[in-house]
């Protein structure tokens, strides 16, 4: 099992599939969320300072803004400043997966595609949020991605390691993860 298991992440990493992203044996952790999550406390717009890896953020100056569509659904405009000057927008859907713990989030780019996790594991709706979504692979392994964002294009040092050690706790791998340059950024975003 074992073996078709690293099989598999080899045959997705020369396909690149993997180019970026965050592989680890075994299923996703499952941290506990935010308490008492108010989704309208939230919205508005938070500008990401650090990540795990991924392949669709390319970028720097990232930033997401949150709102309330007409139809009463909630939507994020996500924008990241190309390394060619252009800003590159993309505006996703934002659903809540489980009533119970309403911090578990989905967010969907596409019609066509399923939503994928989107779980606030910490936000004070002020200053800071800690993100993270994980997806398994056949229970055998999983790619997991982690935000820490803020209302602000900076963060205090210190808050970021303790949201760094936050997700440590919970057996989250957090070697990878790279700060976001928020400076210099065009106004216009």
């Amino acid at each position: 099992m074992l073996g078709t298991a690293v099989q598999l992440s080899v045959l997705l990493g020369l396909l690149g599939f993997g180019k970026g992203q965050m592989f680890h044996m075994g299923p996703c952790p499952d941290p506990p969320v935010q308490e008492n999550f108010n989704i309208n406390k939230y919205l508005g717009k938070w500008y990401e300072i650090e990540k795990l890896p991924s392949s669709f953020e390319k970028g720097r100056c990232i930033q997401a803004n949150y709102s309330l569509k007409e139809n009463g659904k909630f939507k994020v405009i996500n924008k990241e400043l190309l390394s060619n000057g252009k800003i590159n927008e993309v505006e996703g859907e934002i659903m809540h997966m489980d009533v119970k713990e309403p911090a578990k989030l989905g967010v969907r780019f596409n019609w066509f595609m399923p939503s994928a996790p989107y779980w606030v594991i910490s936000t004070d709706y002020e200053n800071y949020s800690l993100v993270y979504s994980c997806t398994n692979i056949l229970w055998l392994f999983h790619i997991d991605y982690a935000w820490i964002i803020s209302r602000a294009p900076e963060m205090h040092p210190e808050t970021v390691e303790h949201l760094k050690s936050l997700l440590q706790s919970y057996k989250i791998d957090t070697e990878k993860m790279m700060p976001t340059d928020q400076l210099n950024c065009p106004p216009e975003m």
